[in-house]
């Protein structure tokens, strides 16, 4: 049975529910800093590289148009997120809650960082996607698209938001840190991920190469 490229499968869905829940717990888990091993970095860490081992996974199965309206259903997502935080920030509280602060410190994201993480989001999701749907050696381009990828989002990220409040000489080494250990993340969830993208193969009864595929951003609905 011959499936419409416009349509989009119940796994195709799930995972897209996957992908947003991903990028809106990283948003919250971003206000916590940690250390790993010494090393200073967010909590983000924990659950943002799963968000490009999905794009590396819809891209590799369904291919890049598909990768292009799940970027985009993860950004309008996130955005709804921040918007819906953002205002329930700003309503006052009831004058029995004393959770003020703590609440303002995971909802009342500034302006300026929630824009950097939106454009950091954008650019980097798409710049995984696109050297995903280049050539046929999963594994070396699943890390060169995290590489890419992650590496494109650090450094639009971190000087959009930080810059001033991180020492400048700081910066560097942050988003070195970020990009390796994010890029770690992805050589030890390998494995996983190569089993995962077989599975989804059979069952699908796709694999897609990209051919001829208008890498236009804006072609959100375009899916043949």
């Amino acid at each position: 049975m011959t499936k419409s490229k416009q349509q989009v499968s119940v796994l195709f869905m799930l995972f897209s529910i996957l992908f947003c829940v991903c990028l809106i717990a990283a948003n919250i888990l971003e206000t916590k800093q940690i250390s790993v091993l010494g090393i200073s970095l967010t909590g983000g860490l924990i659950v943002f590289p799963i968000s490009y081992i999905i794009n590396d996974c819809v891209c590799e199965v369904w291919g890049f148009q598909k990768a292009r309206l799940l970027i985009w259903t993860g950004f309008a997502m996130n955005f709804f997120f921040v918007a819906m935080g953002a205002l329930c920030d700003w309503i006052p509280g009831a004058p029995y809650w004393d959770n003020e602060a703590g609440f303002h410190a995971i909802f009342g994201l500034a302006p300026r960082v929630a824009a950097a993480s939106f454009v950091a989001f954008i650019i980097g999701s798409f710049a995984n996607a696109y050297v995903m749907s280049k050539g046929r050696n999963f594994s070396l381009r699943a890390i060169l698209s995290t590489i890419v990828g992650e590496s494109f989002d650090s450094v639009i990220f971190f000087p959009l938001a930080l810059g001033g409040v991180v020492p400048t000489d700081e910066l560097p080494k942050l988003m070195l840190w970020q990009v390796l250990l994010k890029t770690v993340y992805e050589v030890i969830a390998l494995p996983i991920t190569i089993r995962i993208v077989k599975a989804l193969k059979e069952h699908e009864g796709e694999d897609t190469y990209d051919t001829d595929v208008n890498y236009s951003i804006w072609k959100i609905f375009a899916l043949s």
